[in-house]
């Protein structure tokens, strides 16, 4: 066979496996809609909680919840899927804010690392720092 034949081969192949991603709805984007939702989410996951006050990322994409003794609830999405922990400041390698909206979260946990979360409201963005910030409480908390 020759080169330029196996060549063309493998792209046919890579795209038509790019294209059946896309048309099974691999390549799909959720979001969160409201705070209903988020709750709704999380109380999937942990049914046994009572949840707080919840903080939306800008886009929607990250829910904070307020869980008191130190925790707090996080969904966030992934593609169409919905990933939720509950962290406590322990559980934090790294917070803070890059500006008055942007907060950047570093988290121990090798599964799911954190990222930059952007909020519409500056005092949304500060109370999730200050529920996650590891300076702001006494040491020694565990997750649930």
């Amino acid at each position: 066979m020759s080169l330029p034949v196996l060549v063309m081969m493998v792209v046919v192949g890579i795209s038509m496996a790019v294209a059946a991603v896309h048309f099974t709805g691999g390549s799909r984007v959720t979001r969160l809609v409201d705070t209903r939702q988020a709750l709704d989410r999380f109380a999937e996951d942990f049914p046994d909680l009572k949840p707080g006050t919840v903080q939306l990322t800008e886009h929607g994409d990250t829910a904070f919840i307020d869980l008191g003794d130190g925790r707090t609830g996080i969904v966030h999405t992934i593609g169409d899927r919905f990933l939720t922990r509950i962290v406590t400041p322990t559980e934090i390698e790294f917070v803070g804010l890059d500006d008055s909206k942007v907060m950047t979260l570093h988290l121990k946990d090798f599964t799911w690392r954190g990222g930059r979360f952007a909020f519409a409201d500056a005092a949304d963005a500060r109370a999730v720092f200050n529920a996650l910030d590891p300076n702001n409480h006494p040491a020694g908390q565990e997750a649930a």
